[in-house]
């Protein structure tokens, strides 16, 4: 998961499959004096009812969803939030409200970029059966044995996976076949004071573009096609659908992620991959002694909403798979919080208690949380942790693995997916001509087609590269196993893909010590983490490594639990 990658507020499109009333002006058109909230009704509260409170409020709404009881709302009152939450039909109104700064890189995903790595070294032997060019660079597909998986089941084009992300470029030649135009959506229009200025005049970028990077990333690693050219995904023959729920700069704001998984559900999509967390609150906490009654009454409103739509697209038959997050930390034991608010004003010092505070979507109803490991199949140093909230374990990369070798500090021990032309040149690794510039040349990765159509690729880490391995493997379940359902489409019911994933993975034990240091790899104490349970279940691995060859090569017993 990256931090930039997050959750807040922004959009839908009236064109969209949800109750869904106009579309968010461009951000930059807005007069100075209007802002613009998501406001979350009680349990049992109509849409009429709600709506009628925010009006009297001193509000207008301009888009709703009906389903979750999530309404976008302007208002040019200072104190709307407020008066809003008093209203007995509103359990909280959460403000996008800009602080003026657009986040840096994050610093765990690209950590290759802002210390010094090795030269040469490999991190991994590379794949046994290549089948395409770069494949050899993939350590994560086999360890996962994906290669081996294919043989059986590369995946069914009728099976479709969301990529809940910063948008997906549909160009990227590995991308580019197996992109479905008609289910993708943006849900997200841009915001000028963080992504900065808009590329076309409604702020809402096309569907099949990206201009964060991250998405295309997640979206290669789940099903970049066996084509002979580039780097192959672990379920090579699925259908990836851009659900663009975060910003440019990485925030994920709250209105488009629960429109978005709303969306999923209705679309019948069978898997969503979810590499981020909600912002502005890296923990959303119900009654935060640290927080004002209204951050504690927004905190309130984002934990409802998103369990809503999380179970929304969970009873509509969708596969929901999030990344663990990259804070290095028991999520049964947080530590205190001084990263939150990261959106509309200042963070400051927030003790976590655990039984009231939750880090969202990874923690919420029927998430399938991936923690991430190295080449060496060692916890990642930053990867979270924990036998309350984790489910699986894949490879997410770890720059600093390899401590003793020739390896240690290499870009070939994190995860090469595709990545935006775009993208590489505003970070300078890639010149204005579409060439990779001298010294990146073991980072940034160019292959082109016959007919000159090139495509891009770079190396990340993170729990969020971790997530679409486990979130490819449960899309290869679904294609083994789904079946016809009726006027519904292909699909298999999420909790038997869940069972399957967890029953097929190859466990592993806890290290020992089990008290793990990282202080050879340059890491404070504060990374200490501490590996409880048995070989069957623990916090490090749960129940064990995604294994894609198991997943398709194990005959399918339901009702049996893992």
């Amino acid at each position: 998961m990256s931090k930039r990658f997050t959750v807040g507020v922004v959009a839908t499109a009236a064109t969209l499959a949800l109750t869904v009333t106009g579309l968010v002006a461009p951000a930059n058109a807005e007069p100075a004096s209007t802002r613009t909230f998501t406001v979350v009704s009680q349990d049992g509260v109509s849409a009429d009812a709600t709506i009628a409170a925010i009006r009297a409020a001193g509000g207008t709404v301009v888009s709703r969803t009906d389903e979750i009881g999530v309404f976008q709302v302007r208002s040019d009152r200072v104190d709307f939030a407020a008066r809003a939450t008093a209203a007995d039909a509103v359990l909280g109104a959460t403000e996008q409200k800009a602080i003026g700064r657009k986040p840096k890189l994050d610093r765990v995903e690209q950590e290759h970029l802002m210390a010094a790595a090795r030269a040469g070294g490999r991190a991994a032997k590379g794949n046994a059966r290549k089948l395409d060019p770069l494949d050899d660079k993939l350590w994560g597909l086999d360890m996962i044995r994906a290669d081996r998986a294919r043989k059986i089941e590369p995946g069914d084009h009728r099976v479709t996976v969301g990529v809940l992300d910063t948008g997906v470029d549909a160009s990227q030649p590995d991308l580019a076949p197996n992109f479905d135009w008609a289910l993708s959506r943006n849900f997200a229009p841009d915001i000028v004071d963080i992504d900065g200025p808009c590329e076309v005049a409604s702020c809402l970028d096309p569907v099949g573009t990206d201009d964060g990077g991250h998405g295309t990333h997640v979206a290669g690693t789940i099903g970049a096609a066996a084509n002979g050219f580039g780097l192959s995904g672990v379920a090579p023959k699925v259908s990836l659908v851009e659900l663009k729920g975060g910003q440019d700069s990485g925030y994920f704001f709250l209105d488009p992620v629960v429109n978005a998984l709303v969306y999923a559900g209705k679309s019948g999509l069978d898997v969503v991959n979810m590499s981020f967390y909600v912002d502005p609150w890296l923990y959303n906490c119900t009654a935060n002694p640290a927080d004002s009654p209204q951050a504690q009454a927004e905190q309130r409103a984002i934990i409802k909403a998103m369990k809503r739509a999380l179970e929304f697209a969970h009873r509509k038959g969708v596969t929901l798979v999030g990344a663990l997050g990259n804070n290095h930390e028991d999520l049964g034991a947080p530590r205190t919080d001084f990263s939150s608010p990261d959106y509309g004003s200042d963070p400051y010092p927030r003790p976590i208690d655990n039984d009231s505070c939750w880090d969202l979507p990874t923690e919420g109803p029927h998430v399938i949380g991936v923690s991430a490991v190295g080449p060496s199949g060692k916890k990642s140093d930053f990867s979270n942790y924990g036998t309350e909230q984790i489910s699986v374990a894949a490879p997410g990369g770890w720059f600093r693995d390899g401590f003793g070798t020739d390896t240690y500090r290499t870009y070939a021990n994190e995860i090469l997916s595709t990545y935006p032309k775009k993208v590489l040149q505003e970070e300078g690794t890639v010149d204005e001509d579409g060439n990779v510039v001298a010294g990146f040349e073991d980072l940034v990765f160019k292959e082109c087609t016959k007919k000159g159509e090139c495509g891009y690729y770079t190396y990340l880490q993170g729990t969020s590269m971790a997530s679409p391995h486990a979130a490819g493997v449960a899309a290869l379940i679904v294609s083994r196993y789904g079946k016809q359902q009726g006027r519904a489409g292909f699909g298999m019911n999420p909790d038997l893909v869940e069972q399957h994933l967890y029953r097929t993975a190859a466990e592993h034990a806890c290290p020992e010590p089990r008290l793990q240091s990282y202080t050879n790899e340059g890491r404070s104490a504060e990374f200490d983490a501490y590996c409880a349970g048995s070989l069957n279940f623990n916090g490090f691995y749960g129940y064990g490594i995604v294994d894609a060859y198991a997943a398709v090569a194990t005959p399918l017993k339901p009702n049996v639990r893992p």
